[in-house]
């Protein structure tokens, strides 16, 4: 019944495409009006209470209601006509429950009465009860009409759906351009509501967002708080490595980057002042710590497959957001993975990509990655206290207040004091990453293949600078044995899948009674 006017509206609008599906709505009048005639305005909820058909729709169903409806005044009505035609103004009908309907008349009565119509029922002291065809029929109709009046309409419901099974193609139809037309009232409600603009597209991978904002975090927070950033990537710079302090909004600024894609390839206009687009075929994601114990998978594991899962099926028009990768293992084991994923996104992929971390030797990346570009979200400190700005500026962080968010958590002050101690011992020792030059995947493929297996000892001294830093003071590591070496040479040679339990003790035995009597 809203269609038409919906379609009106539509056409009235002068707007070409508003016009062109409003007249491709199909109003459905006919299966309006078979509705309209056949089901009342508010029917029960099961069909079986009655009332679901309306008065009007069947003729049998009209006399069954009548009947079960107005039964009464029917007798009533009958009652009289019989009076009249009998001339006996004492004639009654009655009904009991073992004869039923009964008219009643006095034996003073019956030899001025014509009982040529009338059917002997049952005789009593002074009168006799007599039926008539007309209220045998009406009898019949009466008694059951209430049970008949609910099967016939139960039975003309399934007809009547039955026949609209024929229109389900019609109404689908319908109903999906319904939701089409909802859509475009919701982009348009949120856009002028939020202060969304129109974004272009172009073929290339260049990305610009011009005061960009994430659009469920700005309602949450209200627009006066919401800090807005630009994002901007071009052909010859299209990764960003993001650092900045914890809580600063790294992992909000690359949401509110996807978010703004995916609404502008569904047709929204975006949360932004101004957005230049490509055209993007998948986004993957490697955000949030979770795990899948169930399925044996730790927090590092599950980062680790999803990290893979992206970077074997991107291409270079797909945008790829790693948040944090490698901080679920030792500092320098996440370091090399992130870095290395890095260098091979950046020479086989060739996708737009925002990288967060807080390793911050990997901002010296820049000088060899060419389409690498640090950025960073700021934050100050003011009377001991950090102050986060939220706000995306160019070049790497220096620091990642690690100490002061757990301040903001209320850790305990022993903690904070000690640990303050200890990262400016650490800082001092100014750990540096070992920076290996970046190798195309065809180059490091000769090697994996013609290179034999590395032997588990590692004979090349490590400068200090490069040791993975401890809270606990470690003595220096003596020169491996003979012995020990020849242990360690057999562990790596020995198959170990293709040993039995027995072979495997014996073995073990073998080589522990080696390592003591070299002690």
């Amino acid at each position: 019944r809203q269609v038409p006017f919906i379609q009106q509206k539509l056409i009235d609008s002068g707007r070409e495409k508003l016009v062109a599906l409003g007249s491709r709505l199909d109003v459905c009048s006919d299966i309006e009006a078979l509705l309209a005639e056949a089901i009342t305005d508010h029917p029960p909820i099961s069909i079986k209470e009655g009332d679901v058909i309306r008065d009007g729709f069947n003729a049998q169903l009209d006399e069954y209601r009548d009947a079960s409806r107005n039964g009464k005044d029917w007798i009533a009505q009958l009652e009289q006509k019989e009076r009249e035609l009998t001339g006996i103004k004492n004639l009654k009908i009655g009904y009991n429950r073992v004869f039923g309907y009964y008219i009643e008349i006095t034996k003073s009565h019956l030899g001025n009465t014509d009982l040529a119509r009338y059917e002997r029922k049952q005789t009593l002291a002074n009168a006799e009860r007599y039926i008539t065809e007309e209220l045998k029929e009406k009898e019949a109709l009466i008694l059951n009409a209430e049970e008949q009046s609910l099967a016939l309409e139960y039975t003309l419901f399934v007809e009547l759906r039955e026949q609209l099974k024929g229109f389900i193609p019609r109404v689908q139809a319908l109903a999906a351009q319904i939701s089409e037309l909802d859509v475009y009232l919701s982009f348009a409600t949120v856009t002028d509501k939020y202060r969304f603009v129109k974004p272009t597209f172009h073929e290339e991978r260049a990305l610009k967002i011009i005061e960009g904002r994430h659009p469920v975090v700005e309602k949450m927070l209200n627009k006066q708080s919401y800090v807005p950033n630009n994002c901007v990537l071009s052909e010859d710079k299209n990764m960003m490595l993001i650092t900045g302090p914890n809580m600063s909004g790294k992992s909000t600024y690359m949401r509110q980057v996807a978010l703004i894609i995916v609404l502008a390839q569904m047709g929204c206009y975006v949360p932004a002042l101004e957005a230049e687009l490509p055209i993007i075929d998948q986004i993957f994601t490697r955000i949030g710590a979770a795990d899948d114990l169930v399925a044996g998978q730790s927090t590092f594991m599950v980062e680790m497959l999803e990290s893979q899962y992206a970077i074997t099926h991107a291409t270079k028009n797909s945008l790829l957001l790693f948040d944090e990768i490698g901080r679920g293992t030792s500092t320098y084991d996440g370091m090399s993975l992130a870095q290395a994923m890095m260098e091979f996104i950046h020479t086989e992929i060739g996708a737009n990509t925002l990288f967060s971390t807080h390793y911050h030797e990997l901002t010296d990346l820049e000088q060899q990655l060419a389409r690498l570009q640090n950025v960073h979200v700021s934050a100050t400190e003011q009377d001991g206290k950090v102050v986060f700005l939220h706000k995306v500026k160019q070049g790497a962080a220096d620091k990642s207040y690690g100490v002061h968010v757990a301040e903001l958590a209320n850790m305990p002050a022993a903690i904070l004091q000690r640990a303050r101690v200890l990262l400016t011992e650490f800082e001092a020792k100014d750990g540096k990453v070992v920076q290996q030059p970046v190798m195309m995947a065809e180059q490091l493929a000769p090697q994996i293949v013609a290179e034999p297996v590395a032997s588990p000892v590692v004979s090349a001294q490590i400068e200090d600078d490069d040791l993975q830093l401890s809270l606990f003071a470690i003595a220096d590591t003596p020169q491996m044995s003979q012995a020990e070496r020849d242990v360690l040479d057999a562990l790596a040679k020995l198959n170990v899948m293709g040993t039995t339990p027995m072979q495997a003790m014996t073995m073990l035995h073998e080589l522990q009674q080696k390592l003591m009597s070299e002690k």
